[in-house]
């Protein structure tokens, strides 16, 4: 894309081990608001294609998954299972036909500031496991907004998409971004 920000709504995905956050913008990418927590489902991937109907029920242009560095900058295992998850989700967006991008964004301390905020709201420490990674996918589209509006282009790292082998066993990838 060149010059302007594609208008749209962009979605946000905190990837846990156990659950899913998503969140979502309105088409301006100004609000960004908590969707719901989905299961993880690491055997079928059905939390994954529950993203993709929302992505394309919302008209997504942009999924933004968190990518959970470590404060050095370094990758972890969650890294690594975060990245894996984007790859999928990307595959399983293109598949779908949604012309929605995969962004990955940098969320060091995205659960930590969620817990914080659903503290101060008042909201005990047992209840927080419902919605602290809704509030956590809140925190990375936010961050992403903000990036995006600050560098007037989509923010993160694009997400590359291995194309299928071709007839030769050659092998190469498919990237999501307009560049």
């Amino acid at each position: 894309m060149s010059g302007a920000l594609q208008r749209g709504v962009r979605l946000g995905v905190d990837v846990g081990k156990a659950r899913v956050g998503l969140a979502a913008s309105d088409p301006d990418g100004i609000l960004a608001t908590p969707v719901k927590t989905l299961r993880r489902d690491l055997k079928k991937g059905f939390d994954r294609r529950l993203i993709v109907r929302e992505a394309l029920e919302r008209a997504a242009v942009v999924v933004y998954v968190g990518y959970p560095v470590n404060m050095q900058g370094r990758s972890t295992e969650s890294t690594e299972d975060a990245h894996r998850y984007a790859q999928d989700l990307a595959a399983e967006l293109l598949a779908a036909g949604s012309p929605a991008r995969v962004q990955l964004v940098d969320e060091r301390l995205s659960t930590v500031t969620a817990h914080r905020q659903l503290h101060e709201a008042g909201r005990g420490s047992r209840t927080h496991r419902e919605v602290v990674d809704q509030v956590a996918a809140v925190q990375i589209l936010e961050q992403a907004l903000n990036m995006q509006q600050s560098l007037q282009r989509d923010a993160g790292r694009p997400v590359l998409v291995p194309a299928p082998e071709g007839p030769e066993g050659e092998d190469g990838t498919r990237g999501r971004s307009d560049s």
